[in-house]
């Protein structure tokens, strides 16, 4: 009882802590990008990294633990398909930001500021993961309730 309890207690708090890191990195990375902004979009994207780890491992183990329910409840259900389609969505939305930040990290580290031009599309992206997340959090509270069973 306690570890269903936990594990659905740190899964939310990750999509929580998550939804306003990514929020965070995009209004760094749509602002000017100097050292202060870059170092903001840096700091906002490692913790979108922490709580995007911690909401798939719990995720993972809900899903595959059989703790509240069994894995054939999830699958048989178009909400938590709907939610784990919007979930590769993110993550595929995510490939662009990663890839260029992890660059970016490397260009700051060796004294020089990356070329802002692509800030503003990173921050689209940003805003439009956060939304599709906002959506995943109205389809787990709808299946939570029973929807699409």
């Amino acid at each position: 009882m306690i570890e269903r309890w936990l594990l659905a207690s740190l899964h939310l708090l990750a999509l929580g802590i998550g939804l306003g890191a990514v929020i965070a990195r995009g209004l760094a990375l749509r602002s000017r990008l100097d050292r202060q902004a870059l170092r903001g979009a840096f700091l906002a994207d490692s913790v979108w990294g922490l709580a995007a780890f911690l909401w798939i491992t719990t995720g993972l183990w809900r899903f595959l633990g059989g703790l509240e329910k069994d894995t054939g409840y999830y699958l048989a259900s178009h909400v938590f398909l709907t939610k784990m389609a919007l979930f590769l969505l993110v993550f595929a939305l995510e490939i662009r930001p990663m890839r260029t930040l992890i660059a970016w990290r490397r260009q700051v580290a060796r004294g020089e500021l990356p070329e802002a031009a692509s800030g503003a599309t990173l921050a689209r992206i940003s805003f439009w993961q956060a939304g599709l997340v906002t959506v995943m959090v109205f389809l787990a509270a709808a299946m939570a309730r029973g929807y699409g069973a």
